[in-house]
C-alpha cells in the first residue's frame, strides 16, 4: 500500500524545473535535381585544357565584338527625337541658304508611289540665294546702279586736263572705278546673310519653309491620299474640272498647313538645340522652351500622319526634315 502524503504538501508550489526533450534527428534524402553530379575524368581534363580555354576566350571576344557592332547599328538606326537625321535641307538652316554653294536654283526630285506599279516624280523648284532684309537680287542690283549714278561726276570733270590737279583724266577714271567696286562690295556684304544674326536667318528660314512645304506649291505635284476626290493636280485642272472636284484656289502663300508648321518648328528647334549645346548649357528657360517646341511638333506630326495616312505629303515632310519615328511615337524625354 503506497504511503499517504499530507494534503498541504501536495498543494505546495513545486519549483519549476527545465525539462529537456530528446533531440530528434531528421534524415532527408537529397533530390535528384539538387544533387550535383560528379565530373567525369574527361570533363576534368577538358576544364584544365589550355587549348579549350583559349577557344572559349576567342569565342567570347568574337561575341563581344559582334555585340558592339550590333549596338552601333542599332544606335545609328535610331534617330534623335530632337535633331532627327541630318539631311541637306536641315544643314541649310544654319546658313539660311539653298543647298550647295553658289546654286541659284535647287531641283528636288521625289519618287512617290500611288498604288501598285504606279510612280510619279514630283519636282519642286526652290528659290535661289536669299539676302538679308528680304532683298532680292534685282533690288540689290538696282541699288548698286543707283549708287553708281550718284557717285559718278559729269564727263566734263573727268575729261578736263587741269594742270593744278595731281591726277590725269585716266587716273581719275581708274580711281572712280575702284571706288565704285569697293562700294558694290560693301553693299553686297551688308545685304549678305553671313553678317546677319540668328533672327535674320530665322526670318529667311521661315520664308524658305513656306516656299518649300506650302500647299500652294506642293498641290501642283503632290496628291492627298486622305481625300481621293481631290486627287488631281491643281496646276493641270481646268476651271470646269476644278469646280467639279470642289477645288478651292488659294489666294496667297500657305502658312498654316501642318507641313509648314512642322518645318518652321524644326528650324527653331535646331537653332535652340545648337545654342543649348554650346553656349546655353545652364539656360533652364530655353531648355523648357525647347521641350515645348519638340512636343508641339510631335502633335503636328501625329496629326499629319493620321490625316495623310502615310501618303506623299508625309513622305515628303519626313524625308526633307529627317524626322524619324522617335520624334512622334511614344513619350519624348529630354
Amino acid at each position: 500500500m503506497p504511503p499517504r502524503l499530507p494534503l498541504l504538501q501536495c498543494l505546495r508550489a513545486q519549483p519549476a524545473t527545465s525539462i529537456r526533450l530528446p533531440s530528434r534527428t531528421f534524415t532527408t534524402t537529397p533530390s535528384a535535381s539538387a544533387s550535383t553530379p560528379a565530373l567525369t575524368p574527361r570533363q576534368l581534363l577538358r576544364k584544365h585544357d589550355p587549348y579549350a580555354i583559349a577557344q572559349a576566350k576567342a569565342r567570347k571576344a568574337a561575341n563581344l565584338d559582334r555585340r558592339k557592332v550590333l549596338q552601333a547599328e542599332r544606335a545609328a538606326s535610331v534617330t534623335d527625337p530632337v535633331r532627327g537625321t541630318e539631311t541637306p535641307f536641315l544643314r541649310s538652316f544654319d546658313t539660311a541658304s539653298p543647298l550647295g554653294e553658289g546654286e541659284q536654283s535647287l531641283s528636288t526630285r521625289l519618287r512617290v508611289g500611288h498604288g501598285e506599279g504606279e510612280q510619279a516624280v514630283a519636282e519642286t523648284v526652290l528659290e535661289g540665294g536669299k539676302r538679308n532684309f528680304f532683298l532680292s537680287e534685282d533690288e540689290l542690283q538696282h541699288s548698286i546702279e543707283h549708287s553708281k549714278a550718284l557717285s559718278t561726276p559729269p564727263a566734263e570733270f573727268l575729261d578736263q586736263d587741269d594742270p593744278t590737279s595731281e591726277f590725269t583724266p585716266e587716273q581719275r577714271r581708274q580711281r572712280l572705278t575702284d571706288q565704285q567696286a569697293t562700294a558694290e562690295e560693301a553693299l553686297g556684304r551688308i545685304a549678305s546673310l553671313s553678317l546677319g544674326n540668328s533672327q535674320d536667318r530665322a526670318k529667311v528660314n521661315i520664308q524658305r519653309c513656306i516656299a518649300t512645304f506650302g500647299r500652294h506649291e506642293t498641290d501642283k505635284v503632290l496628291t492627298r491620299v486622305s481625300h481621293p476626290s481631290v486627287s488631281i493636280a491643281v496646276a493641270d485642272a481646268s476651271p470646269e474640272r476644278a469646280a467639279q472636284q470642289h477645288i478651292i484656289p488659294r489666294i496667297g502663300p500657305d502658312t498654316g498647313s501642318s507641313e509648314v508648321q512642322i518645318a518652321i518648328l524644326t528650324a527653331k528647334i535646331r537653332t535652340l538645340a545648337d545654342f543649348l549645346q554650346t553656349r546655353g548649357t545652364t539656360d533652364k528657360m530655353n531648355k523648357r522652351n525647347l521641350r515645348l517646341l519638340v512636343h508641339r511638333r510631335q502633335k503636328l506630326l501625329r496629326y499629319l500622319r493620321r490625316e495623310d495616312r502615310g501618303g506623299s505629303r508625309w513622305q515628303y515632310c519626313t524625308e526633307m526634315l529627317g524626322v524619324g519615328p522617335e520624334s512622334w511615337k511614344g513619350e519624348i524625354s529630354l
